[in-house]
């Protein structure tokens, strides 16, 4: 069991419960599933974007990632249906455990101005979704064999039932929420 899921049932769940006044243990909030993606508009004119991405994924998460395909042409875009445009990642249990970890304690430290991420980020049901604009602020993914800077994004999908909840869970287990009055940057 990783470290961070041993304090989730050690010192997350007993406040949660204190705070909400939970009567079962079961109804406390907890992660379900973090889904990595990156798009790469590219991928259609060079192949090689796409498989540098799918290899940046499974370096930074652990899992091989599938490759998204166009579900219709938009002909704005040069786009036609069937062709690649990004790769994503669904990561649970252990796994998603570890990323979390790693994402919180090793890559935000590392992200330039730092100074929080956007309170205002929930979706309304209790997940939260943030946006890294380049994917060398994970340690593993060495500078020199990158081809292009990618962002990714991250949905951090919980069985919170309000915003509220989930704020008050993520915020437990350490993901750096800025407060609401600050003014939001995207993230480098």
């Amino acid at each position: 069991m990783a470290p961070l899921q041993e304090r989730y049932r050690e010192e997350v769940v007993p406040k949660m419960m204190e705070e909400f006044g939970y009567e079962n243990v079961m109804r406390v909030p907890r992660l379900v599933k973090i889904v990595v993606n990156m798009g790469v508009g590219e991928g259609r004119d060079n192949p090689n974007a796409l498989d540098s991405a799918v290899k940046e994924l499974v370096i930074v998460t652990g899992r091989q990632p599938i490759v998204n395909r166009a579900k219709k042409s938009v002909s704005a875009f040069k786009i036609r249906e069937g062709d690649p445009i990004g790769c994503s990642v669904t990561l649970r249990r252990d796994a998603m455990w570890s990323f979390f970890s790693r994402l919180v304690n090793v890559a935000l430290p590392r992200v330039r101005d730092f100074r929080g991420l956007n309170p205002d980020a929930f979706d309304g049901r209790g997940n939260y979704s943030l946006g890294l604009k380049e994917q060398t602020i994970f340690p593993e993914v060495d500078y020199d064999d990158i081809d292009q800077v990618r962002g990714m994004d991250i949905a951090i999908v919980t069985t919170a039932e309000t915003d509220e909840e989930a704020r008050f869970l993520l915020k437990s287990l350490g993901l750096p929420l800025r407060s609401s009055g600050e003014d939001f940057e995207m993230l480098a």
